[in-house]
Formats: C-alpha cells, sequence, structure tokens
C-alpha cells in the first residue's frame, strides 16, 4: 500500500518554487511526480539520508499519484527489488521519500528546466542543448 502523506523538506520546498516560478508548471503534485521518475530514472541508488520533513507542503497519495498512483507505487517496488532492498513498507516509504527529494534537486539543478520544453528534454533523456 502506498504511503498515505506525502511531506517534504523546506529544501525541497524551495527547490519546488524555484521549479514552479521557470517553467510555470504551478501544481506540487505535477513536479514531484516528474521529480520521482527523474531519480528512478538514474541507475545509482540515492544516499541514504536523515530526511528532515518540515515544510507546510504536505499531499495525500491520491493527489500525489493522480490516475498513475499505481504505476508510480510499482516502479518504487520495482527499483526496491532491483537494488537488492526489502519489499517492507518502512524501505518502500524510505525510498520513495529518498528517490523524490533526490529528484527534486536533480531537477531544479538541471538547466533545462528553465521551461516546460525543456522539462520535456528531460523527461526524454535528450542531453542538454550546448550554446
Amino acid at each position: 500500500m502506498p504511503i498515505e502523506h506525502i511531506r517534504l523538506s523546506q529544501t525541497a520546498r524551495d527547490q519546488l518554487i524555484t521549479l514552479k516560478r521557470r517553467t510555470g508548471i504551478q501544481h506540487w503534485n505535477v513536479l514531484c511526480r516528474w521529480a520521482l521518475c527523474r531519480s528512478l530514472a538514474e541507475s545509482a541508488a540515492p544516499p541514504t539520508l536523515r530526511l528532515i520533513l518540515d515544510s507546510n507542503v504536505e499531499m495525500n497519495w491520491r493527489t500525489f499519484g493522480g490516475d498513475f498512483g499505481d504505476v508510480l507505487w510499482a516502479l518504487v517496488k520495482l527499483r526496491c527489488h532491483n537494488d537488492g532492498l526489502p519489499s517492507d513498507e518502512e524501505t518502500l516509504a524510505q525510498q520513495f521519500r529518498l528517490h523524490l527529494h533526490r529528484g527534486i534537486s536533480y531537477l531544479v539543478g538541471d538547466p533545462r528546466s528553465a521551461d516546460v520544453a525543456g522539462m520535456a528534454s528531460i523527461g526524454l533523456n535528450e542531453p542538454p542543448a550546448t550554446t
């Protein structure tokens, strides 16, 4: 069963505000879905960090996942399996949070995230344009 409530760190909140301003994407859940997928696409597992979930950004799983909630949760489970991690609820929840936060930081640090078209190129795994 997916996480009931998702809460973000203050740093992740600030990074999402930056992404919202850059891209014009106004919904936290859309940016968070993008971030989760960005992190899951990375070959290395996220580092184990103690996340301090101290922001006022909170959403339930249904809002986060929307119509793709079951697929997103299955991807987290598959990633845990591929990384040799157990599939208990606590591990899955922790890995979800780690991937979500790593993905947000990856997106905000990617120069392609300057607009929606750039975000789409990230999703298509296109290399950054050179000028």
